[in-house]
């Protein structure tokens, strides 16, 4: 046995760390863990995604929960990611249209609760910005007491999709309708908390928002309160923006803009004179609204049911993004999704129990968290430990935090989920996505995220149907024959263009038509049964057809290895191609109903005269 063939004998029963299988750098999954994995040689350059896939299973080898982290630094990291989450858990709160203390309980719930599950090491999770609206939306329609038990079953439903491992299906989205998405949630979070950044009330949906700006603005310059207010928000903004590149020492940098900010609207705040709004905290624990048989009785109304799906589709999405996103932020640890989708429900259900928010993970303190060092589950489970001593022992310090400069956090995170620059660079990248992310935005937007995201996932499912049905269609005449030759996908999206040229062919009135189909690498049942259909049509009416087929599988598509001409389909040396090939229509049977040719089967007719240009053009591009 040769040192090659050894080495790949031995290598054939290698297994990888468990935690390798949740995809590599990239997105990058390898596949299932009963796939053995054979030693690479020597002599053969390793991929660059498969060297990282390596570095990262050598280090979740050291541990399931995680990499080994410095107890000091992941405490550290811990107070940091408190600090960022405090005034979000606060904001989101507020911008929900539910009392503040509902933010904190949800934030405390993301951190023990989902923090200390096995999906995620990094990442962290609370009440996000990104369902703001939506959450608005229900309360608006269905009060605040439903609202537990929409977060109850969205919850529960979320265990069963992560049960059920369907986990990784909320991967296979477009991006384009991901970012449409997000800018969609963003561009009217933005809008809508411009008003209390100015202590006043949006006047409702985000057109009327956007609409009312100009009189927001005559408003605000002639009412001196709502001028400090909006000046309070507008130093949170720009304080968001700036703060990472302010020049300082490095130690002052890792305080969080928002506590920065937060600390200068408490100082303003209390200045003689100064009355602005500020946030007003109840008792935690009397805020707890157990949802009770009356409230559960709404689970019969549509509109319930309808919440629930939209909250687990919406969640279950950002939280999987959200833990893509931060898989490449770090080389420790990739998340298992479907752990991490069933503790997400964990979660979510807990927090239905207690009538709080919804949970997600959020990207801006999944990012403090990598950015602080911190190596395991220990950093972000602390986070809800310090959110809920706080919210118990300092209660009053959260009323002196200014309403406004909560605001201005929310702004920033709109503006950071809208993403402006996005546009320009889908629109050089693809031009086609591009209208797909900017028609998924405008519909969340016009109408409410359901209807965005569905609407922009069928769009990009005809985008991609459209791409993957790439036909050629040529005709013309020589001499006394009509010649039809198709190349590429023949689906019954391109039924309309195959049914002219047939007519075509058919009106010409030439005593011969052949039909060229051996460029064709995938023949749906549609296109199939229309040929069918007009080369019997076209015998009985005593025409000679020529029907050049490729040998087509059950699915429509040609065998690897198989066909000819340009059409024909490469076999993969590693797997031998199976033929499946398709039964025989009776119309293009011999008299003896065989498969085979029998004496008058003209479709097996070859002309070995040349190619006209036009013809040789057709197969050229396929």
């Amino acid at each position: 046995m040769s040192g090659a063939h050894g080495r790949h004998a031995a290598g054939a029963h290698r297994r990888p760390a468990a935690n390798d299988w949740g995809g590599g750098p990239g997105g990058v999954d390898w596949g299932p863990p009963s796939a053995p994995v054979p030693d690479t040689p020597a002599s053969v350059p390793v991929p660059e995604a498969h060297a990282g896939a390596s570095a990262s299973t050598k280090r979740a080898g050291r541990g399931r929960g995680g990499g080994r982290g410095d107890l000091g630094t992941e405490i550290t990291a811990s107070l940091v990611v408190f600090l960022v989450a405090l005034p979000l858990c606060i904001g989101v709160a507020v911008a929900s249209g539910v009392p503040a203390e509902l933010g904190i309980i949800s934030g405390v719930i993301g951190g023990l609760v989902v923090g200390a599950a096995r999906g995620s090491t990094l990442q962290v999770s609370g009440p996000a910005a990104g369902l703001a609206a939506l959450v608005a939306e229900t309360v608006m329609e269905f009060g605040v007491a439903m609202l537990g038990v929409i977060v109850l079953f969205s919850g529960i439903l979320q265990i069963v999709l992560g049960l059920v491992r369907l986990g990784r299906m909320f991967q296979a989205i477009s991006l384009a309708v991901v970012q449409g998405m997000l800018a969609g949630i963003g561009l009217p979070l933005m809008f809508s908390q411009l008003y209390p950044m100015t202590d006043a009330k949006a006047p409702g949906t985000p057109f009327e928002n956007m609409a009312g700006v100009p009189g927001l603005i005559a408003d605000t310059v002639t009412d001196p309160q709502a001028l400090v207010a909006a000046g309070l928000g507008i130093v949170t903004v720009v304080l968001s923006f700036l703060w990472k590149r302010l020049p300082g020492p490095a130690a002052v940098k890792k305080i969080p803009a928002a506590l920065v900010a937060v600390g200068i609207g408490i100082a303003v705040a209390s200045l003689p004179g100064v009355e602005v709004r500020t946030l007003q905290v109840g008792n935690l624990l009397a805020s707890v609204d157990v949802p009770g048989p009356g409230q559960l009785a709404g689970l019969a109304d549509a509109g319930i049911i309808t919440a629930i799906l939209t909250f687990t589709v919406i969640a279950s999405a950002e939280s999987l993004f959200t833990a893509a996103a931060v898989d490449r932020m770090h080389d420790g640890p990739r998340t298992r999704y479907n752990t991490e989708l069933i503790a997400q429900g964990a979660g979510n259900t807990v927090a239905g129990l207690l009538g709080a928010l919804p949970i997600t993970a959020v990207v801006a303190r999944s990012s403090a968290n990598v950015q602080a060092g911190a190596k395991t589950r220990l950093s972000r489970t602390l986070h809800g430990l310090w959110l809920l001593a706080f919210a118990l022992l300092l209660p009053q310090v959260l009323a002196l935090i200014p309403i406004s400069v909560l605001a201005g956090v929310l702004v920033h995170s709109g503006w950071k989920l809208f993403a402006p620059e996005e546009f320009p660079k889908m629109w050089r990248q693809d031009r086609g996505e591009f209208a797909v992310m900017t028609l998924t935005t405008l519909v969340i937007t016009a109408t409410a995220l359901l209807e965005g995201v569905l609407f922009g996932l069928v769009a990009g499912v005809v985008l991609a149907a459209l791409r993957m049905s790439q036909t050629v269609v040529r005709q013309h005449i020589e001499d006394d024959t009509a010649k039809v030759v198709m190349a590429g996908n023949a689906t019954f999206l391109r039924l309309p263009r195959l049914i002219d040229a047939l007519e075509n062919a058919a009106a010409s009135g030439k005593p011969r038509i052949r039909l060229d189909l051996l460029g064709v690498t995938h023949l749906d049942h549609a296109c199939r049964s229309q040929v069918e259909e007009f080369v019997a049509q076209q015998r009985g009416a005593g025409v000679r057809v020529e029907l050049l087929m490729p040998e087509l599988t059950a699915t429509g598509s040609v065998p690897e290895g198989r066909g000819t001409g340009r059409g024909a389909v490469p076999p993969r040396p590693e797997s031998p191609p199976v033929s499946m090939p398709m039964p025989v229509p009776a119309a293009m049977q011999g008299p003896t109903g065989s498969a085979g040719p029998g004496p008058d089967a003209e479709w097996f007719y070859l002309d070995t005269r040349p190619m006209s240009e036009g013809v040789e053009e057709a197969r050229a591009g396929w």
